[in-house]
């Protein structure tokens, strides 16, 4: 019968897989070394021993990660200063329609309606009796 006996070199086996195609590897070595059966006939020392090497893989890999992660958003928002940097200037759009009532509320002719001119149209009015005159320059 084929006993798994944990070994203190195991360590450096571990930490090889860190940087190497991770995911795979650790879940095949896994696989392969820690069946079921083999953690039922671990003593609790060598539980224990292979819980604090698991803890400490973990630890540094989380932190391998984060740091993959944090200098991954560093480089997005670098970018996006760049982005909003290079912008180009949009030229100013001037009022066409101006609310009679209330003549400091103008509209561009440009996205939603205002309210005011949508409750004026619905009373039956047309958008042309808003329209802002334009004086030609000479």
């Amino acid at each position: 019968m084929h006993h798994f006996r944990y070994e203190s070199n195991s360590a450096s086996i571990w930490k090889n897989f860190i940087h190497d195609d991770r995911a795979n590897r650790v879940s095949l070595m896994i696989g392969t070394i820690m069946k079921r059966s083999h953690l039922n006939t671990m003593s609790t020392d060598e539980l224990w021993a292979l819980h604090q090497e698991i803890t400490g893989t973990l630890a540094e890999k989380i932190s391998f990660e984060k740091g993959v992660l944090e200098n991954r958003l560093r480089q997005l928002n670098q970018r996006g200063d760049v982005e909003r940097a290079q912008r180009r200037p949009y030229p100013r759009v001037f009022p066409r329609y101006r609310n009679p009532d209330d003549p400091s509320q103008t509209w561009a002719g440009r996205g939603k309606q205002p309210r005011w001119l949508a409750a004026q149209l619905r009373l039956g009015k047309r958008i042309d009796d808003f329209k802002i005159i334009q004086v030609a320059a000479e």
